[in-house]
């Protein structure tokens, strides 16, 4: 009994491992602050979406992953702890299963919320969901297209404040505009700067990236200007929105050492990559506070 008790402890852990707990909040609180900013309303709906964006969403998104890039995986010595779990071949049904049926629920539970009255909200899903499938599964493997695996990697993590913005009924406006493209950006200078780290073993497993496609040091020089860019659209938004400028800053001070990195050396990236797993969080709060005088400025 102690045994099984074991075993099955060991492959929950396998299951949420999978999910990239460090991750979780790059996708949950970018639907939170989209909602509250626009609703300044803590309700069912608000609940329910942080917490399919929290945990179902990114089961489901790196579950995938892990599953159709297990080959590649074996090759990859990052693999098998925070930055990605190695999944034994056994667990793939249940991690799949685990994704599929805890969105469903959760994500349908969501959407009943969500309505008709917003019907943007139902394409922004269906493109957020089309492009988490798509990124990984065999037939599509967005992650295998150069420039459009950052593109589709970035809507992984802006789509959900999106959503949030949808079912919000939030305003468009140019400030908001600017805010999302600055956000996308970031997100795409995220991914182009950790796929540099992956080069060799990527290439060994035939697989492309916008990191072998461009070379490791014009990704990273590519990551940074994104970043700068990202950087320069948030000054066009409302204040206190220009603030947020400056939190470009630590990304791209973090990976600056790797400017000229070469693609035999492109793994010492994965110190830059943990530094920013790390930044996430710094900036998260501090993108907080600024959400708190922006909201507080709105009441």
């Amino acid at each position: 009994m102690t045994e099984q008790v074991s075993m099955a402890r060991g492959k929950t852990r396998q299951v949420v491992l999978s999910s990239r707990p460090l991750s979780w909040v790059n996708t949950a609180f970018p639907f939170a602050a989209a909602y509250v900013v626009t609703t300044g309303r803590i309700d069912a709906m608000l609940i329910v979406g942080t917490l399919f964006f929290l945990i179902p969403y990114n089961l489901l998104m790196y579950g995938i992953n892990d599953v159709f890039d297990y080959e590649s995986d074996l090759r990859n010595p990052r693999k098998g702890g925070a930055e990605g779990a190695l999944l034994h071949p056994a667990l793939h049904r249940t991690v799949i299963a685990a994704g599929v049926v805890s969105s469903v629920i959760v994500g349908g539970a969501m959407v009943v919320l969500a309505g008709a009255a917003h019907p943007l909200s139902w394409v922004v899903i269906t493109v957020s969901l089309f492009a988490v499938v798509a990124y990984s599964v065999s037939g599509l493997r967005f992650k295998e297209r150069p420039v459009l695996d950052s593109i589709t990697s970035s809507t992984h993590f802006v789509s959900p404040a999106v959503y949030g913005l949808a079912v919000a009924g939030a305003t468009v406006n140019f400030g908001l505009i600017a805010l999302l493209a600055a956000f996308f950006l970031w997100g795409m200078a995220s991914h182009a700067f950790g796929a540099v780290q992956d080069i060799e073993p990527d290439r060994q497993a035939g697989i492309a990236s916008i990191a072998t496609a461009l070379g490791a040091s014009p990704t990273v020089r590519l990551a940074i200007t994104f970043w700068a860019v990202a950087g320069l659209f948030m000054l066009a938004t409302p204040w206190p929105g220009p603030l947020a400028a400056v939190l470009s800053a630590p990304y791209i001070l973090a990976v600056l050492p790797f400017w000229s990195v070469s693609d035999a050396e492109s793994e010492l990236a994965n110190r830059g990559w943990k530094r920013f797993l790390w930044l996430n969080f710094f900036t998260g709060f501090l993108s907080t506070l600024l959400l708190i005088i922006w909201t507080r400025q709105g009441a």
